[in-house]
């Protein structure tokens, strides 16, 4: 990279001398060399724990996408090998080496493998000026990484002149340091960034470059339109295909644990299942596609948004064992009085007086197809509205299963730009939060049923979760739980 940067500096023969250290420093800041941002007590806690090198390593790994990408085929409408086949058709001219999961009866998991990180050449354009930007948000950044295209939702900001067909470096904005001691992103949309030193936004984003590509859209116009393609990237730090609109209804994009915490599941034909936190519907979905689409799958969330996002992936797969209610999993369990109709497991309330029947699910079906997805944006959360059924909770040992994926910090997952968001106190209330809804999804299980508990949180002051054991003595034992206990 020093070397084209060095040949490239040789054959510029008239410049401007403010450009010269621009181009001498052209590797270091054109590149994708982030540093994870902790919360310093946090950081300080995490490092004593693992050991300063480990943490150092742990928190560079999480900064880099997975080097595959993980596919789920849809087999109530393809199989493994079929979709093998159309990929590798699809896919090429990339040459995409495409696999199943080894795994044991997970034939239907299948990985695209790709590559890097590789070095891109941002070369100056021949007056020695930087290369023209389009600055993306953390989300739009981490999606790109993992083989997305920028869509307009996700730019914040472009240098100026930017035209139709330009090629341009893409970068990200991540948050800073703020003078109050806090976190901020000083970058809103519609900021023009500048190539200078003068840029007050220039050392921020050095070392935060994810690729190139060619805008489809000038600058101007970027700003001026609500969604649609604003970079076709040619190439990226991460080398993974990009999937958007590629067999759609046969395969789904998901992480591979999440796709194992549904295979542990083991549902069975007939069964009923609750998945107590089930947005965005991934496990959910997991769930009826082993479950062959038979039985019942209540799944539920507290936010009507993700609720109404559960169902319309439900909707465009092809699912209909799926019923998705509005309800705060701290208030799952129903108190039972005398006088209560538990015949169908359940107190529920449609929020507009009425059922949602099949023929609702078609035209959701038909809905989606029209409407398709939104890129880079806010996505399938920020769905409005539509009517969700609301419920007040379930009868006790009213479950086959019970999948809890309780909400959490998260901090496992990669690719991560930034951490300084949670702090020590934030991290033991999650595990409180976690352990009240544990208490409500284990009295919901029947005798002889199976709860599965999953999350990317580690704890505070030791591995695993904090089981409670209460005797009625009033004695209470605590136990750490370790995975898969």
């Amino acid at each position: 990279m020093k070397k084209k940067a060095s040949n490239l500096l040789r054959t510029i023969t008239t410049f401007n001398p403010k450009h010269r250290k621009i181009m001498d420093d052209l590797p270091e800041r054109y590149s994708y060399n982030p540093t994870l941002r902790w919360n310093a007590d946090l950081e300080s806690y995490f490092s004593n724990a693992y050991g300063p090198h480990h943490f150092s390593r742990i928190s560079d790994a999480l900064t880099r996408p997975s080097c595959y990408s993980c596919i789920r085929v849809n087999t109530l409408k393809s199989t493994p090998d079929a979709a093998i086949e159309k990929l590798r058709a699809v896919l090429k001219e990339k040459g995409a080496d495409i696999s199943k999961c080894e795994i044991g009866g997970m034939d239907y998991v299948l990985f695209v493998k790709g590559s890097g990180p590789q070095a891109i050449d941002y070369s100056c354009a021949a007056d020695g000026k930087p290369p023209k930007e389009v600055l993306v948000s953390r989300k739009c950044a981490k999606a790109v990484l993992r083989g997305a295209q920028v869509y307009v939702p996700g730019v914040l900001g472009c240098t100026a002149r930017v035209e139709k067909g330009d090629i341009v470096a893409v970068s990200v904005a991540v948050q800073q340091p703020g003078a109050d001691g806090g976190w901020v992103v000083g970058i809103t949309r519609g900021t023009v960034p500048q190539g200078s030193e003068t840029d007050p936004y220039h050392l921020e984003r050095s070392g935060l470059y994810i690729g190139k590509g060619r805008a489809t859209l000038s600058s101007a116009g970027i700003f001026c339109v609500m969604e649609g393609l604003a970079v076709d990237m040619s190439v990226r730090v991460f080398n993974l295909p990009s999937l958007h609109d590629v067999l759609e209804e046969e395969i789904f994009l998901q992480n591979l644990p999440s796709i194992i915490v549904a295979h542990a599941l083991d549902p069975q034909k007939g069964e009923r299942i609750l998945d107590l936190c089930a947005a965005p519907g991934g496990k959910t979905t997991a769930i009826a596609l082993l479950m062959k689409d038979e039985g019942e799958i209540v799944a539920a969330d507290r936010s009507h948004n993700k609720v109404q996002g559960i169902y319309k992936l439900a909707a465009e797969m092809g699912l209909r064992c799926i019923t998705p209610y509005k309800l705060d999993a701290l208030k799952s369990v129903c108190i039972i009085n005398d006088s209560d109709d538990f015949s169908n497991h359940s107190c529920t309330k449609d929020n507009h007086g009425g059922n949602i029947q099949g023929s609702d699910l078609l035209n959701a079906e038909k809905d989606f197809k029209k409407s398709g997805r939104k890129r880079n944006g806010p996505g399938r959360n920020q769905s409005v509205g539509g009517r969700v059924e609301k419920s007040k909770g379930f009868a006790p040992k009213s479950f086959d299963q019970v999948l809890l994926d309780a909400p959490c910090s998260a901090l496992g997952l990669s690719c991560r730009l930034f951490a300084g968001e949670e702090t020590i106190e934030s991290m033991r209330k999650h595990a409180t939060y976690q352990r009240r809804m544990l208490d409500q999804a284990v009295q919901l299980v029947r005798p002889g049923g199976v709860l599965v508990y999953s999350t990317l949180h580690p704890r505070i002051g030791g591995p695993g979760l904090v089981g409670r054991f209460e005797f009625p003595d009033g004695y209470t034992k605590l136990k750490n739980l370790q995975p898969f206990d």
